[in-house]
């Protein structure tokens, strides 16, 4: 007679290590963004690029290993959609080695990582543990930001070393605050969407952490597109709980923007600069609209296939009127003063235009738009989960298992979308909106359903299993 032996904590944490090891690479390249950036690396490839390139080749033999099925034929499709616009506009390059490097970066990260990352989560445990992973992120450049504002060590904002940017420098002022919108979007998502008390209060207190050095970063895009991500979230969570959520994110703003503090009219003057961008726009307003309409009219010429990967740089001065500046002003944070070229439009759909046209906007933004419509049903397919399906204990009316996941999933894709309006890839933050669209992509087109109940008790059970077998 055999007897089972008895299930030890190091034979648990065995086991726990063993199911979120596929998922490991995925959080390693984002606490490597927490590194600051090599000197040499001038906005290119830094570590977190490299290991993400490592993710995929895991991914590749974490597969054959397991066996597992490939991509379904939706989700080849709406990941595989952009490789079409990018391979035209990459052939149609002027310089054959800049295409080739643009066609390995929109590859990058476009279609290999959020393939790899998508593959790679297998329920929605690793899901949450990615999201969780967001937001320590972004607590970690928070605190960075914030600690630059207070001793005026940041990067430079109208004449002071005041301006939050984390540990991407002043050449990247946009990679903090694409971090810390991450993390608030996440962050938020896991308060609305969580029946679990101390989760929820957790998730409620990293939000109101990230709000100050989301503030201090002086994005004016990263604001506008975190605002509304997170009202589409409260919206799709409920109108009662939304509302209620306004009034207190109201009440904090403010405090934070109108009541007694240092550096409060800096705020208000960027805050209000919002509503000027037509009536007195400032000249990187300027510069930015010089640049769009650059690039539309590069479009013009080149409808179809545009101008090729990284042709904007080349192509800009024959396209931009005279009110483009020479550069931004970069100084601060670590940064001799110094002048730095707008080789971009500022607008991911614009420069998608530009370079590569019709054929490459569409295959682009359909990929994108597609996402969106598929996390909407997942959202809808969890919200009608009956009560006595959605998991043990929960009552009638309660927030069913896997909202959570679900609001995580709209809201990234919804900030996203919104900032490309002000922004574009480019800067060592750019590997994490690979990551953000593979996490996007799980939930979007893979079956969230079909592991949650399946890998919900995992590490326990499976210790017993093979305690017993043994």
């Amino acid at each position: 007679m055999s007897h089972a032996l008895p299930v030890t904590p190091l034979d648990t944490l065995t086991a726990a290590l063993r199911r979120v090891l596929p998922v490991l690479p995925v959080v390693a390249v984002i606490a490597l963004l927490g590194l600051p950036p090599s000197p040499s690396d001038e906005g290119g490839a830094n570590i977190a690029d490299a290991v993400s390139g490592l993710l995929v080749v895991c991914c590749a033999i974490h597969l054959v290993r397991a066996r597992r099925r490939p991509l379904s034929v939706t989700a080849a499709l709406v990941l595989g959609l952009p490789v079409v616009g990018i391979a035209v506009s990459a052939a149609g390059a002027a310089d054959p080695g800049a295409g080739i490097t643009g066609l390995t970066r929109y590859l990058q990260i476009f279609v290999l990582v959020p393939a790899a990352v998508l593959l790679l989560v297998r329920d929605r445990r690793d899901f949450r543990l990615l999201a969780w992973s967001f937001v320590a992120l972004a607590l970690w450049q928070g605190a960075i930001g914030v600690r630059q504002y207070v001793t005026g060590t940041g990067a430079s904002y109208q004449g002071a070393d005041v301006r939050a940017v984390g540990t991407f420098g002043p050449t990247d002022v946009m990679g903090m605050a694409t971090v810390v919108a991450f993390g608030l979007v996440c962050a938020v998502a896991l308060a609305l969407g969580t029946g679990e008390a101390r989760q929820r209060s957790v998730a409620v207190l990293c939000a109101l952490a990230l709000l100050p050095p989301l503030a201090l970063s002086f994005s004016r895009g990263a604001w506008i597109a975190t605002a509304v991500a997170c009202g589409a979230q409260l919206v799709l969570a409920g109108l009662r709980r939304a509302v209620k959520v306004a009034a207190a994110l109201a009440a904090t703003g403010v405090i934070l923007v109108g009541g007694p503090g240092v550096g409060t009219a800096m705020l208000q003057e960027r805050i209000t600069s919002i509503t000027q961008v037509t009536d007195a726009p400032d000249q990187s307003v300027t510069d930015r609209y010089t640049m769009w309409a650059a690039a539309t009219d590069m479009w013009r010429e080149h409808p179809l296939t545009g101008v090729g990967l990284k042709g904007f740089p080349d192509n800009r001065d024959g396209h931009a009127s005279l009110a483009l500046s020479s550069g931004s002003d970069i100084s601060g944070a670590g940064a001799a003063f110094h002048k730095q070229p707008l080789l971009s439009p500022h607008n991911m759909y614009l420069l998608v235009l530009s370079e590569q046209g019709l054929i490459g906007l569409l295959a682009l933004a359909g990929s994108w738009l597609a996402l969106l419509v598929c996390a909407l049903r997942g959202l809808v397919r969890v919200r009608r989960t009956p009560a006595d399906a959605a998991g043990p204990g929960l009552a009638p009316g309660r927030t069913p298992q896997g909202t959570d996941c679900a609001l995580v999933a709209c809201g990234l894709i919804v900030w996203q979308l919104v900032d490309f309006v002000y922004a574009d890839i480019g800067g060592p933050s750019t590997v994490l909106t690979a990551v953000v669209f593979g996490v996007i992509g799980w939930w979007a087109l893979m079956d969230p359903s079909a592991p949650a109940g399946t890998v919900a008790s995992a590490p326990a059970a499976s210790v017993r299993e093979e305690a017993a077998a043994r």
